[in-house]
């Protein structure tokens, strides 16, 4: 890689790090191409990605970001999983590294907030934002329906009332 390679990558990871939400290191211990190439497709689908970067590179990137705390992460052979949402890349490393020994999440940061492992599988374990926003819209309905429900309910009844008095009169 050349110099100016070297400064593109730099000022890539720099934009990643300004736009993430969330991103989490993980030690990559001999994860197999198919392994690989499934954690990935895994992440785009999340809305997520997953990049293996130069640690020299990336902690040069971390500089003026939120996510300086990463640098004593960045050990070994490392790579990278982030997203704008929160919990996104999270969930889907946590999950790949249950079905897999070759994936070790080391830490990761939440903006300024630096998490541990445990951190990182407690984020993990929350609701993404588009779970959310379903049980919001499902919380704003329901009283909507509630609502129909209760002024259609006694129409019903007066119906029914009044088809048991055609029924006992036919009979």
């Amino acid at each position: 890689m050349d110099r100016s390679q070297k400064a593109d990558s730099v000022a890539q990871l720099n934009e990643v790090f300004s736009q993430a939400g969330v991103v989490v290191v993980t030690r990559n211990l001999g994860l197999s191409v198919a392994q690989s190439t499934e954690l990935r497709s895994k992440m785009r689908e999340a809305g997520a990605s997953y990049k293996v970067a130069k640690n020299r590179l990336a902690r040069l990137a971390l500089k003026d970001t939120d996510y300086v705390g990463l640098d004593e992460f960045l050990t070994g052979p490392t790579a990278l999983g982030y997203s704008e949402d929160p919990v996104a890349a999270a969930k889907v490393v946590v999950d790949f590294a249950k079905t897999t020994d070759k994936l070790e999440i080391v830490g990761g940061s939440m903006g300024a907030q630096k998490l541990d492992e445990a951190g990182v599988k407690a984020l993990a374990s929350m609701p993404s934002l588009d779970e959310l926003r379903g049980t919001i819209v499902g919380l704003l309905n329901a009283p909507a329906t509630k609502v129909v429900r209760t002024i259609k309910e006694p129409a019903a009844q007066l119906a029914r009332v009044f088809g048991a008095y055609a029924a006992k009169e036919a009979a």
